[in-house]
């Protein structure tokens, strides 16, 4: 039996990569695809690549007759939605949105979906929280350390993100006129995902209290996700590269690299590539995720082959960009 499954918010870029993933997932029919604005126009006529992958089109009504709900709106409209359209009971939920990834407006129900955190609860859960696209990045270049206490020094972060991750609303530093050729940064110091990525390290060492400085820019190229992350440590190089191996060891879409990286081997894949070096008293790590996939639909897709007892890979064996 397939996984019945409806996505909310089809037209935009997340729910577009998540279109791709599960038309393409062979344990995963695709019931319904919500949008306001497109109800009755063929999906293909929007994600015009999709043409001659499926005939389905876009519908303004939803159906009961699902197993799992993704949920590929804005931050702030999930929850209205939900508060508009209950859910019957037994329908999973996953939620691509901020909405519910901290604990005090999540509660007990939601499990914050990022598997090499919390796989074992995924694999429970009836609501997850698909973590953010920066907090994915940076998190799996700080969970290893977290998990052995080593986080005793102040992080500083620098991390560029393409053109998807601010959505597909049209905005000033969206325009191509503006974003080619370009480089600037934006919310320093205060980016919103700095509060999961705190959660999460408490998570796992409750003594966390170091500064987290972070510094997003934004990049002129469409996707992907480079982190450069660095601290004091006592580790050495060898050391280093043993603790992230280990902590990855079971993750299969978390590589940790004894060369240095470049953004072009994550890009259309769901991976996340690491790769640690030692500078003096200094910690670097490089981290680096595709933030529409491994950053939001395809970590979706991996919850949901959790959460329903699939393989994890499943649907998600990719083709990077390599050129």
């Amino acid at each position: 039996m397939k996984i019945k499954a409806g996505i909310v918010g089809g037209a935009g870029y997340t729910g577009g990569e998540m279109l791709r993933l599960l038309i393409n997932h062979d344990g995963v029919e695709i019931v319904f695809v919500h949008s306001n604005s497109n109800g009755g126009n063929l999906i293909s006529d929007v994600h015009t690549d999709l043409l001659g992958d499926t005939d389905l089109r876009f519908t303004d009504e939803l159906s009961s007759a699902i197993d799992v709900l993704f949920l590929c709106v804005g931050h702030g409209d999930a929850k209205k939605f939900l508060a508009a359209n209950p859910i019957a009971a037994g329908i999973k939920i996953i939620d691509l949105s901020q909405d519910f990834r901290l604990a005090e407006a999540a509660g007990q129900d939601w499990v914050y979906g990022l598997p090499e955190l919390n796989r074992d609860r995924i694999k429970t859960a009836n609501f997850i929280a698909n973590p953010g696209c920066f907090a994915t990045c940076i998190q799996l270049a700080l969970l290893p350390l977290a998990a052995k206490g080593l986080l005793k020094s102040e992080v500083h972060i620098n991390a560029t993100t393409g053109s998807t991750g601010a959505g597909q609303s049209l905005a000033a530093t969206s325009h191509f006129s503006w974003r080619n050729n370009n480089l600037s940064v934006y919310k320093a110091f205060e980016h919103q995902h700095l509060n999961e990525i705190g959660e999460s390290l408490l998570q796992l060492d409750g003594d966390f209290n170091q500064e987290l400085n972070f510094i997003p820019q934004r990049g002129d190229f469409t996707r992907g996700i480079l982190a450069a992350v660095y601290l004091e440590s006592d580790l050495t190089a060898e050391q280093a590269q043993k603790l992230y191996e280990d902590y990855y060891s079971g993750h299969p879409f978390t590589h940790v690299s004894p060369k240095n990286i470049d953004l072009k081997q994550v890009v259309n894949t769901n991976k996340g590539l690491v790769h640690v070096e030692k500078h003096g008293n200094k910690l670097l790590i490089i981290s680096m995720i595709d933030n529409l996939l491994k950053g939001a639909s395809g970590q979706a897709v991996q919850n949901m082959n959790l959460m329903f007892g699939l393989d994890e890979r499943q649907g998600l064996k990719l083709k990077a960009a390599a050129f």
